[in-house]
Order: structure tokens, then sequence, then C-alpha cells
């Protein structure tokens, strides 16, 4: 996989590639599918010069990126801004001081990502408390878990929801339904050796159910976040979501399936599809057996994983329902007229001035703000409890939502009745359930800036699934930017209309 460090320029191109054996243009950060792997030390300075040299007329040329799961203290303007116009580059640079664990980066430019331009990013911990748990934790053991379409974005866009995906690649391979036999990714390890697989959901849309023939899984990380070690034989895992899994290569020397079954597009593994293979060292280079073995029922559930004890940290808020000191609900819906999707009778509709410009511009109230009816005003050092209800058919789930500028705190998950005040997982995106189901999270706010709630079905935030929580304008208001960054609106508001897209 090719890596690049803290200091560095991605290049943004269009490139022809045929990860599942079907040719198709994309759009590329390095000319790569994935991305190349960003490598980061926990307290780096990062500095990441975005170029784009995008050319091709049937996809968006305009790019940004959102360097996901990083909470940008202090450099919220490197967390949303106008895009990058072809031609032009913009300079990411912020510090990851108190963050390590495994994040990803991707266009936050309508559907852009799910043309390609997504790859994973990993902030290695020296202090890391599980090391002694694992023997191998480098690019070798990088996983990524990627739904793949023939069609172009924008033209997938453009016909009915959902669109189903054509194939799924595991680290940018895969067999699609009929398709040919192309080669499937190999992760390769030695027996005897214990490694630290980083998964990564950086689809578009579907979930993943994630296991591999024969082998355990202990998970230690979800999203970013150390959670207590915890066993299993399979997880699922959402768009946009990352773990930490520790597998013990104890078995016979052979080759065995990774297993990635999609919960939309085509399903099972026949011929190889939704499959990487793990091979041990000597094995012969044969596929494994597509036949899925028996059923194993030690399926993680959210509620499995907890906060270590090594960490110390605070659960925010009292030990009750009424315990934090703002409560919002989320109710999600559809309207009526567009088929949108609602929160709280709001679809987000992108602005033509990114958040953040509106407040350093002068804007405080929500009044002020557009779009209208889309921004929630969060104080200083409080406790937020954001309670997520799926609560008619038509916005039917599960829905993986995702928070900027924070992790939170997962006080009740999906398909369980129970609170859990005092060790519950902390993470970046939750499933919100489904209909009639109920998610709760909190986390206190200690982060100014204008940070997006989402969903990370890309096809659903097209459609408007999304808000903004903006936390302490009055301090966000004195923020210091970049004269570059105030100098991409002017150029990209310059573009002919059908070349902008539109900002999330």
């Amino acid at each position: 996989m090719l890596t690049v460090g803290h200091d560095t320029d991605l290049i943004i191109v269009n490139s022809f590639i045929s990860p599942d054996g079907f040719s198709r243009s994309a759009v590329l950060a390095d000319g790569v599918f994935p991305g190349p792997l960003i490598v980061l030390t926990k307290g780096d300075h990062v500095r990441i010069n975005v170029v784009n040299k995008l050319t091709d007329e049937s996809m968006l040329k305009v790019t940004s990126i959102h360097w996901h799961g990083l909470f940008q203290k202090g450099s919220t303007w490197a967390d949303g801004q106008c895009p990058i116009v072809p031609g032009d580059s913009f300079l990411y640079e912020f510090d990851v001081p108190d963050q390590a664990g495994s994040f990803w980066y991707h266009s936050h430019m309508s559907v852009q990502y799910c043309d390609g331009l997504r790859g994973p990013m990993v902030v290695y911990d020296p202090e890391d408390p599980y090391k002694d748990m694992y023997d191998i934790d480098d690019a070798s053991t990088i996983i990524t878990l990627a739904d793949w379409y023939h069609l172009s974005a924008s033209q997938l866009a453009e016909l009915p929801p959902p669109p189903l995906p054509n194939a799924t690649l595991v680290n940018g391979l895969g067999r699609h339904k009929d398709g040919p036999q192309v080669p499937l990714a190999v992760v390769a390890i030695e027996q005897g050796k214990r490694y630290r697989f980083r998964v990564f959901a950086i689809s578009c849309q579907p979930s993943f159910n994630f296991s591999i023939d024969r082998h355990d899984m202990t998970v230690i990380e979800a999203d970013g976040e150390y959670t207590r070690p915890h066993t299993v034989s399979s997880i699922t895992i959402y768009a946009g979501q990352r773990y930490s899994l520790v597998v013990e290569a104890m078995q016979p020397i052979d080759n065995y399936a990774i297993r990635a079954n999609p919960s939309t597009g085509n399903s099972g593994f026949d011929g190889g599809i939704n499959m990487a293979i793990l091979r041990y060292r000597g094995a012969p280079e044969f596929d494994p057996d597509y036949k899925e073995p028996e059923k194993d029922y030690r399926h993680l559930q959210e509620t499995d994983l907890h906060l270590t004890d090594m960490h110390n940290f605070n659960q925010p808020g009292e030990p009750h329902i009424n315990g934090a000191d703002l409560n919002i609900n989320m109710l999600f819906s559809t309207d009526p007229d567009t088929g949108d999707f609602t929160i709280n009778g709001k679809s987000w509709d992108s602005p033509n001035v990114p958040v953040l410009l509106q407040i350093l511009s002068g804007a405080q109230s929500a009044a002020d703000l557009v779009p209208e009816g889309s921004l929630y005003l969060l104080p200083l050092n409080k406790v937020i409890q954001l309670t997520f209800s799926p609560g008619t058919t038509s916005a039917t789930g599960p829905h993986p939502f995702h928070l900027h500028g924070h992790s939170f705190s997962v006080i009740r998950s999906a398909g369980s009745s129970d609170y859990n005040y005092v060790d519950p997982v902390r993470r970046d995106v939750v499933s919100t359930g489904a209909v009639d189901d109920n998610v709760t999270i909190r986390f206190t706010t200690d982060n100014p800036g204008p940070w997006f709630l989402h969903c990370h079905v890309d096809w659903h935030l097209n459609e408007g699934f999304a808000a903004v929580l903006a936390e302490d304008v009055p301090q966000t208001a004195s923020e210091v930017v970049p004269g570059a960054w105030k100098d991409l609106c002017p150029s990209y508001d310059a573009l002919a209309p059908e070349e902008h897209g539109g900002m999330t």
C-alpha cells in the first residue's frame, strides 16, 4: 500500500482503474484506490497540500477533503471550507496533540468520494497501552472495505435511490457478480505472529458483516478510541466506522477467507465476491473455499464495548436520562414533496457560504445563519445529549451518523433499551438503528466551531440528511484563518453554477 507522511502533497487526479475487472474513470488521491495510507504519530504537526488536477468533465472537478475523526481543535477552518478549484491547491495544516488510532480521509464535496477519493489514515501511539497484545501493526495490516460502482456518482445521483453497488472492494480489489475472476486482495501473515488489523469501512453506503474464517478477533479500538479488549468472531461495521482487531495466526498454514458481506448489493461469496484472502507464509497461491463456514454467534454488539479503565475518563453528565445540560431530540423523517431526508422537519440545503465564514463575517444567532432550521447553537463547556429517533418508515435505517469535531459516549445503543452512564464506548460514527429505535449520545462542548452532523451514507447526505452544531459561536468568530482559506471562495464562486456541486 502506498504510504505518505505528515508533510506531503496529495495530488487529486482522474484516472481509469479496473479494481473488479470493469474499467472506469475515477477520482483518486495520488492516482491510486484506495488513496495512500497517511501515517502520523500522536503529537504530529500535519501539513498536507491538496493539489486539484481533476479534468474529467463527467464528474465534479472541484474538491475538498475531510480528515475524518480528527478534532481540529483550534483549526476549525481545516474541517470546512469552499472547495478547491481545478488547477489550484490548498494547504491543510493542523495538529494531532492528543489523538491516536484509526482514521480516514475522503472528499466532502457532494457524492465525490463514491468516485474513489477516500483512503486510510493512522495516528500511531508511542504509548499504546495494548502494544504487548500484538507483534505487527503497519501498512500490511490495513484492511479497507469499500463499495464500488460502474457508473459515476453524478450519474447515480440522478437515478432513483438507492444505487446498488456493483462490487465490494477489500484493499482496492474485488469481484462483481458474473464478472471476471480478477485477483483478490491478499493479506499476508506468518504463523505464530499476532497482528493488529485496522479495518476501515470507507463505503458510501453499505455496512459490512466482517469476519475471518477460523480466526477470532479481539476488539481494542473503535473509531480512534481505545476499548476494553473483547473477543468476537464477526462484527458489523457501518460506513465511516473503524475497528482495531487483534488476530493471532495460530491456524495451519493455508488460505483463509476474509469476508465482508455488504448490507446492500450482491450478497454472499459465490465466485469470490465480497472477499479477500488471509494467506499464511508458505501457503499455495489459491483462493480459499468460497463456502461460508458454520455460523459462530459471537457477533459483536456495540453494548459489548466499554471504555478502558486506563483513561480515567469522566462520563459527561449525571447518571440518569435528564443528566445532561442540553437535550436535543433528532427526529428523522422525509419531506413528503421532495423525498429528501429531514431532521426535525428540516432538510440540509448546502449554503453558498460555509457556516464558518458566515460566523467570521458577523453572524451570531441561529436566525443569522443559513441554511435556516438546520443549525443548532451550543454553549461552551456544557454536556449535550442527542437522541436519534428514526420515527417514520420513510426514514428507516440503520443510518450511520457521524459528528465532526468530537468523539461521543454512546449511552444507549441501537437494539438495546439499556442506558450505560458508567463506561460506554466512545466513537465518532454510530448506527441510529431501525424505526422506533432510540440511540442516545453525549459529549461535552469543549471544541468551538461549526461541526457537521450527518448520515455517512453519502447518498443520504446528498438528500439533505444533515445538520450543523455551532459550538460557542462568539469564540468561533475570533478564530484566525489563513489567507489562502479566504481565497478559496472567490475562486469557487467564479465557476459556472453547474460546476459547483454541493458543499458538505
